[in-house]
């Protein structure tokens, strides 16, 4: 199978975040298996989030902004990643609401430029105790905005 990965328009907004594609990643084809996208995705979100001091460390109850929940996830795939290496996370939000955000991402290549997934998730800011939605922390809000796509 030969595909030509879409190139990407030039890094304006986010985050590129490099990742580690080993060789079992790759399913019985020798291509990344499908499940390994969203894997590595949120392996990047983790890191991201951690150097901005957003961490959890096994307490729901303190966590704060990292006592989240998925309510969807959306991803495309463009072209096949075909060996095991290097590559990048390209990360923004799409929104920062009251008690969720919308991120998009991209699975690329280290430099940016190829792109090989994308897609979107949506998370929503939970409260430890009754599991319902709860409000941002102005701390998470400030690191967020640095991260928002600018409109248009």
């Amino acid at each position: 199978m030969t595909a030509e990965a879409p190139l990407a328009p030039a890094l304006h907004h986010g985050r590129l975040i490099p990742v580690t594609v080993h060789f079992d990643d790759l399913d019985a084809l020798g291509l990344l298996h499908n499940a390994r996208y969203p894997l590595l995705v949120e392996r990047a979100w983790t890191e991201l989030w951690q150097e901005k001091g957003i961490r959890f460390e096994g307490d729901w109850a303190a966590a704060g902004d990292a006592c989240n929940a998925v309510r969807e996830l959306r991803i495309g795939y463009e072209a096949p990643v075909t060996r095991a290496g290097t590559y990048a996370v390209h990360l923004w939000l799409e929104r920062l609401g009251r008690t969720g955000l919308t991120y998009g991402f991209r699975f690329c290549s280290e430099d940016g430029t190829v792109t090989y997934a994308r897609g979107s998730r949506v998370l929503v800011r939970l409260d430890a105790a009754t599991l319902r939605p709860a409000p941002w922390s102005e701390a998470f809000r400030d690191a967020g905005r640095e991260l928002l796509r600018p409109a248009g």
